[in-house]
């Protein structure tokens, strides 16, 4: 679990990889959709998810040069995982999830996600 915490990073990483779930966009329409990120933050965030593979930077010839980011299948896999937190989060706030019912899995099992 450790690896896979370290894997999607920090606070802003898995919005970003929210937001590129419904196709490719531009550095000032994710600088829109992320309010509170800062530029640096956002080049930063872009770098390494290009650096892991999980999106991909396609620039444009044409003037001004137009870039896009894309999430890989890679990235993409990481969807479902990111809607099953949302949904999560959703009937928590709405007191839906029933105690005991998270979805844990057994001792085991955890310790080899580690």
């Amino acid at each position: 679990m450790t690896r896979t915490l370290a894997f999607v990073g920090s606070r802003w990483t898995p919005l970003v990889i929210w937001h590129l779930l419904d196709g490719a966009k531009r550095y000032g329409q994710l600088g829109r959709l992320l309010p509170g990120i800062s530029p640096k933050t956002l080049a930063d965030r872009l770098q390494t998810l290009e650096a892991q593979e999980l999106i991909t930077r396609t620039v444009h010839p044409e003037k001004p040069p137009r870039v896009e980011y894309a999430l890989t299948a890679r990235g993409r896999a990481l969807g479902e995982i990111l809607d099953s937190i949302a949904r999560w989060a959703e009937e928590e706030e709405d007191g839906t999830v029933r105690p005991g019912h998270v979805g844990r899995v057994s001792d085991q099992a955890s310790h080899s996600l580690a």
